[in-house]
């Protein structure tokens, strides 16, 4: 392979299939941001590719169900050249069950990979064959429950709540980042591992973040906020003792951008 021994990282999949999918997923995970949609098929049209030698896979696991409740926020449609759509149903809608939701265009199940199944009288096109009967029901319990009119109010509080925690965050002069029809606010790393395991914080490097989703209220937010600074204060205090009373906030521009670092350097600059 012409790869050093330590340069590489393998296992054995069950087939040739789980190997493509995996390759997918780790290309995937390696370049991904939000992508504007609109931007990615202007690209590809200005560099000469027809829609018929693309395929674009719009993976909406959280936002997907979100961003249609939203005012302004970008659609994603069919009506655009995409191949397929996918959701999840454990995450935003909170089916007790991992599962997911893919919708693809009929053409492209016209393949090989249907194959008619003689004791069930139907076609398969799936990848994993049999699947629980009972997520279905989730699904459409998780839908019909609310509504339309209460997924969008979830959907907006979720947003608003997010916004609420960055701008405390921003005020209390914590690097924060939240993004665009987000519910995902960045900021960075509690240096108390133990007080970012009691919170569920998802921390990585020298940045943290948390998902706002609906059972997240103002006064968690604020409580979070709150012990934050305090615990800030005393880290700050522990290491540097009576003579640097004033904290510092640490840079983190390469984790979330200049923008949004409130270190001395780049909270000037704002």
């Amino acid at each position: 392979m012409q790869i050093q021994q330590n340069n590489y990282w393998g296992y054995v999949t069950t087939g040739g299939t789980e190997c493509n999918l995996h390759a997918i997923l780790v290309g995937y995970n390696n370049e991904r941001t939000v992508d504007n949609i609109d931007l990615v098929i202007q690209t590809l049209e200005k560099s000469g590719f027809s829609h018929d030698r693309f395929y674009i896979h719009c993976d909406g696991a959280l936002f997907g169900i979100m961003l249609p409740f939203l005012k302004q926020a970008p659609k994603i449609s069919f009506k655009k050249p995409i191949g397929s759509v996918s959701v999840s149903g454990h995450k935003f809608l909170g089916c007790p069950i991992p599962c997911g939701i893919v919708i693809t265009r009929r053409e492209y199940i016209n393949t090989l990979l249907c194959e008619d199944i003689e004791y069930i009288g139907s076609r398969d096109a799936t990848i994993t064959g049999s699947r629980s009967g009972h997520a279905p029901i989730f699904l459409w319990h998780a839908i019909t429950a609310r509504g339309s009119l209460g997924l969008q109010k979830e959907a907006e509080s979720c947003i608003m709540n997010a916004r609420y925690l960055y701008n405390r965050l921003r005020k209390a002069r914590i690097g924060v980042m939240l993004n665009e029809f987000s519910n995902i606010v960045v900021f960075e790393k509690p240096l108390d591992d133990e007080f970012s395991r009691r919170w569920s914080l998802a921390c990585k490097g020298n940045i943290a973040h948390v998902v706002v989703m609906q059972h997240v209220t103002i006064e968690m937010l604020d409580s979070f906020v709150a012990e934050f600074i305090q615990k800030r204060s005393f880290w700050w205090f522990k290491d540097h003792g009576y003579g640097s009373s004033t904290f510092q906030p640490p840079c983190i521009a390469e984790d979330v951008g200049a923008a949004n670092c409130c270190c001395s350097m780049h909270g000037l600059l704002q």
